[in-house]
C-alpha cells in the first residue's frame, strides 16, 4: 500500500514517504476571519478532511493544524466601517467558520492556533532572519528581503525578473518593491503590539510560518490551502521558513475553487453563496456529497442544478441504506475494510470521484440482492458501502448526521402519516384498477421530491430531488 499524492512543488504525483513511519503531519491554511464564510472556503476544509479520514483509515496518526487569521487588513477595515472592536469581528466570523465546519462534518482540527496568540513566536523568526541577512527593519517595517533567498517562487514556477509587487501603502522603506512586510508598524487606531522595532502587527504571511514550526517542527509532512494561496502566501512563508533554518513542508497540496460564472467564488467580487444560508436549504449532508466528492483539485461550478444532481445521487445511496437495513432488522456494521478498488482509487491522489463510482457499483449490486431476495449478499454489499462512505464522511447512519436538522426524525413521522394516506388513496385507485388515477398520485408525489416504489410489502416512499 503505497498514498500518491500530487506534489505543486514537484508538478507531479509523488509517493507519499512520511517523514516519521506510521505517522503524518499537515498544517492547512485554515481561515482569514474577516467575515462569514461561503461554500468555497469550507471546500477546502472538506477536502483536507477527506485526505485526513484516508490517512486515519491507512492507520496514520494523524497531527492536523488549521490556522486562524484574526488579524489583517480586511478585519482591520471593517472594523473601522463598522464602529466595532477589531477582535469582536474576528470571533463573530470564526465560529461561523466552525459552524460550517462542524455542519458538513468535518473532523476537529488537532490544534487551531490563532494569529494574534502567537506574536513571540513571530518575533522570534524576524529576529533569527534578520540576523542570517534575509530580513530588515525600515521606519518600523520589518521586511523580507526577497533577492537573499535563491529559492524564491520556485513553488510558483516564476522569474523574479518578471514579478511586480507594487508598494502597499504603509510599506515605506523597502530596498526592493518586491520585498514583503512580515511586520508592519502601528497606525493610529489600529491594534499593535509591541516588538524590539516599535509597536505594529503582523503581515499576513509570517504567522503560518511561525505557527507550523511551534506545533509540527522544523520539518512536516504536509502543507495545504487553495491555489490562489501559491502566491504571495506559500512562496512567502517557504521564505521565511527556510531562511530561518527549517526545512519546512516536504509535500505541497492545493485544492481547486468554487467558481460561480466561470469565476472564483469571492466575497470581494459579490459572488459568494453563504454556508450558513445554504444549509437552510439542503441537508448537509448533501452539500458535504456535493462540495466533497469532485476530484480535489478540479473546479467545481456552482449551480442549482449540479446540487439537485448531487442530492438525487445521495438519496439513491440512502434509499439502498435504508431498505437493507430495514431488510436485515437491525443496522449493519461497516465491514472492517473497503473494497480494494475504493483503495486504489483513494490511493491514487484522493481518487474521490473514482472511489465513489465504486460506491454506486455497490449499492447496485446490493438493490439486484434486495431484487433477488438474497439477504446475506444485499448486508454484505450494504456492510460495504458503509465502510466507504464512512471514509468520506457520508455515512447517513453516523451518529454526527442523525440530528443534522431539526427537520429530522420530528419532521419525518409527520410527513409519513400524510403520505401514507395519499398512498391509501392510491392503492384503493390500484385495486379498482383506476391506472391513471394512481399514477397521477404517484406522479405528484414526484414532483414534490417523494420517491414511491412498490415492493411485496406495500409502497414505501424515499426522500429524493426536489
Amino acid at each position: 500500500m503505497t498514498i500518491r499524492l500530487y506534489d505543486t512543488s514537484a508538478r507531479q504525483v509523488r509517493d507519499f514517504t512520511p517523514l516519521v513511519p506510521g505517522c503524518v503531519s499537515i498544517y492547512l491554511c485554515g481561515a482569514t476571519v474577516q467575515a462569514a464564510p461561503h461554500i468555497g472556503h469550507i471546500r477546502s476544509g472538506l477536502n483536507f478532511d477527506i485526505l485526513r479520514r484516508w490517512f486515519d483509515y491507512r492507520g496514520y496518526q494523524v497531527t492536523f493544524v488549521r490556522n486562524v487569521t484574526d488579524i489583517d487588513d480586511k478585519i482591520i477595515t471593517k472594523s473601522a466601517e463598522q464602529h466595532r472592536p477589531w477582535w469582536a469581528i474576528g470571533y463573530e466570523n470564526e465560529r461561523a467558520f466552525n459552524d460550517g465546519y462542524t455542519a458538513l462534518g468535518c473532523l476537529p482540527p488537532t490544534y487551531e492556533p490563532r494569529a494574534t496568540g502567537h506574536i513571540p513566536e513571530m518575533i522570534e523568526m524576524m529576529r533569527g532572519l534578520i540576523e542570517r541577512g534575509h530580513a530588515y527593519e525600515s521606519e518600523g517595517n520589518v521586511y523580507f528581503d526577497v533577492k537573499s533567498f535563491p529559492g524564491y517562487l520556485e513553488l510558483s514556477n516564476q522569474e523574479l525578473d518578471n514579478l511586480q509587487q507594487p508598494e502597499s501603502a504603509g510599506e515605506t522603506g523597502k530596498r526592493d518593491p518586491r520585498d514583503f512586510a512580515m511586520w508592519k508598524r502601528a497606525k493610529p487606531g489600529e491594534p499593535s503590539w509591541e516588538t524590539p522595532w516599535g509597536r505594529g502587527r503582523p503581515g499576513w504571511h509570517l504567522e503560518c510560518s511561525a505557527m507550523a514550526h511551534k506545533y509540527l517542527g522544523e520539518t512536516f509532512d504536509i502543507h495545504g490551502g487553495g491555489i490562489d494561496l501559491i502566491f504571495p502566501h506559500h512562496e512567502n512563508e517557504i521564505a521565511q521558513a527556510k531562511g530561518y533554518g527549517d526545512e519546512f513542508a516536504r509535500y505541497w497540496l492545493h485544492n481547486a475553487w468554487v467558481t460561480l460564472k466561470g469565476e472564483k467564488m469571492s466575497k470581494s467580487l459579490g459572488n459568494s453563496v453563504l454556508v450558513a444560508e445554504m444549509v437552510k436549504r439542503w441537508r448537509p449532508i448533501v452539500l458535504r456529497y456535493y462540495l466533497g466528492t469532485p476530484h480535489y483539485r478540479s473546479m467545481i461550478e456552482y449551480s442549482e442544478e449540479a446540487l439537485r444532481e448531487a442530492e438525487s445521487a445521495f438519496a439513491r445511496i440512502e434509499g439502498f441504506v435504508q431498505r437493507v437495513t430495514e431488510k436485515a432488522g437491525k443496522a449493519v456494521e461497516p465491514a472492517e475494510e473497503v473494497p480494494p478498488a475504493f483503495a486504489e482509487a483513494m490511493d491514487e491522489d484522493l481518487g474521490v470521484p473514482q472511489a465513489l463510482a465504486v460506491v454506486h457499483t455497490t449499492v447496485r449490486q446490493g438493490n439486484s440482492a434486495l431484487a433477488a431476495d438474497d439477504k446475506e449478499s444485499a448486508v454484505a454489499r450494504l456492510a460495504e458501502v458503509r465502510a466507504m462512505l464512512g471514509v468520506l464522511g457520508l455515512d447517513p447512519m453516523d451518529p454526527r448526521w442523525s440530528g443534522e436538522s431539526d427537520r429530522g426524525e420530528d419532521l419525518h413521522g409527520v410527513v409519513d402519516t400524510l403520505v401514507s394516506l395519499v398512498l391509501q388513496q392510491r392503492e384503493a385507485a390500484r385495486s379498482r384498477k383506476d391506472w391513471a388515477t394512481a399514477d397521477a398520485i404517484r406522479d405528484q408525489l414526484g414532483q414534490s421530491g417523494l420517491i414511491i416504489e412498490d415492493g411485496p410489502d406495500g409502497p414505501r416512499w424515499t426522500l429524493g430531488a426536489r
